[in-house]
């Protein structure tokens, strides 16, 4: 696979070592696609929504072509579902028509608590796949979501119920989007190590042994990358999310104790805080 300007966009091996699984293959190999057609044509392109691990994967990828740059957009600051921008580095990102259309779903909840799950499942029923959908951010009268732009009418004729509520669904600006405030329990605990068994099992208020069964369930992610192996080492700044538990992000590790245990501060979002 060969660009316009004569670079080779990925070696096997290189390509191998950034995507350590089938899917995540295919989603860079998908990319890399995009990146040839840029090249060749001085067009940008936009990749489907993905989660903050696999952004970065394919960004590290693209920026090692010459000629291209790439940004990240999903609409708000603090989105978990994106899309990569690729685009001639004589571009400014700000110049680029990321594909993202805003829409809000209304209707009336008064007498009936939808979630996350009840969007997402009434999207999918339409038709859709996942990768053309961003955030869902609920409120407590409907949701906004981000969309591929190339969806968004589709999803406005098509999207008349959720959990059983009749909907109206508008496109809306982006300046309109609310993005609800992350509420987070604050906990301060001492480990013996960095493992990830060990920083879970406090954060998510388990015992290290369920907690060891949950990892090897593949049910814990590090990073939103899915991760069997309890002895891995978490650092300042990783997110771990466990499936119907919510997420754990270690904000702080501070010094040892007298017996040599290392001080840590963790925030815990969804489930794991309540």
């Amino acid at each position: 696979m060969t660009l316009s300007v004569g670079v080779n966009i990925m070696h096997p091996d290189k390509l191998q070592s950034m995507a350590t699984n089938r899917e995540d293959r295919e989603i860079l190999a998908r990319a890399l696609d995009l990146a040839e057609v840029t090249g060749k044509s001085h067009r940008p392109q936009v990749t489907d929504f993905y989660d903050p691990y696999r952004c970065a994967m394919i960004t590290r990828a693209v920026e090692c072509i010459p000629g291209l740059a790439v940004a990240v957009d999903g609409g708000y600051p603090a989105a978990e579902r994106s899309r990569v921008l690729i685009f001639p580095d004589y571009l400014a990102a700000v110049d680029v028509d990321p594909g993202l259309a805003f829409l809000a779903v209304q209707g009336s909840f008064r007498f009936k608590t939808v979630t996350h799950r009840d969007y997402l499942g009434a999207l999918i029923s339409l038709g859709l796949r996942r990768e053309k959908l961003g955030d869902i951010l609920v409120g407590e009268e409907g949701a906004q979501i981000i969309v591929a732009a190339e969806v968004s009418g589709f999803i406005q004729m098509g999207l008349t119920t959720v959990g059983r509520v009749g909907v109206t669904t508008r496109e809306i600006n982006r300046a309109a989007l609310e993005p609800p405030v992350r509420d987070y329990r604050e906990i301060k605990v001492t480990v013996q190590s960095l493992r990830l068994d060990t920083v879970a099992a406090h954060g998510f208020s388990l015992s290290r042994t369920k907690m060891v069964r949950e990892i090897a369930a593949g049910k814990v992610y590090l990073n939103w990358r899915l991760c069997l192996d309890p002895s891995t080492q978490v650092h300042t700044g990783d997110m771990i999310s466990a499936r119907g538990r919510g997420r754990v992000v270690l904000k702080q590790t501070g010094g040892q104790t007298k017996k040599g245990r290392t001080n840590l501060l963790l925030h815990c979002y969804g489930s794991a805080w309540r």
